[in-house]
């Protein structure tokens, strides 16, 4: 039952996402900002700082493919970026010391690079007419802080849950 929670845990997040979009209102604070839950991908995040070696970039990977065959009609965009920011992230905290407040600075780098990636994607095949200052101040800037007060409210749990993972799996 154990090996099945980490899966579980990540559909409940790829499922949540979506929620959190139709209960959103569409004026936040009186303006039409862009709000993108990115919840799934701060969990494969910690999951690769926290959690067992290797595991973010794997989940990474199928929770992209997922969400492309889900969410987009361009196949690979997140099958891609998914595991891309899972390794950098990886690869950034073997450089940089692994408390909260680092962790917290990675995880909002790599919610930037995935709404990054996704936009110049869609401004690569024209599929937005939307410039990089109206991008950054209506999406980008509103996406960022969301995601911020959802690990703010999550950090801890899913450490002490994939540290608990980890040590699991190494006995």
């Amino acid at each position: 039952m154990r090996k099945f929670l980490l899966p579980l845990l990540l559909l409940l997040f790829f499922i949540l996402e979506s929620i959190f979009v139709e209960l959103m209102p569409p004026k936040v604070f009186g303006n039409e900002y862009i709000l993108v839950p990115h919840f799934l991908i701060i969990a494969i995040i910690l999951l690769t700082v926290y959690g067992p070696k290797n595991y973010g970039v794997l989940y990474g990977f199928l929770f992209g493919l997922w969400f492309d065959i889900v969410y987009t009609e361009i196949m690979g965009i997140y099958v891609c970026l998914f595991p891309l920011v899972a390794y950098i992230c990886y690869k950034l905290m073997k450089v940089l010391q692994t408390n909260i407040v680092m962790v917290t600075f990675i995880s909002i780098l790599g919610v930037a690079l995935v709404e990054l990636g996704a936009y110049e994607m869609n401004v690569l095949i024209k599929r937005t007419g939307m410039t990089f200052a109206t991008f950054s101040m209506d999406r980008l800037i509103p996406t960022l802080i969301l995601n911020l007060i959802f690990i703010i409210l999550t950090i801890y749990p899913f450490k002490k849950h994939f540290e608990k993972l980890a040590m699991s799996l190494d006995a």
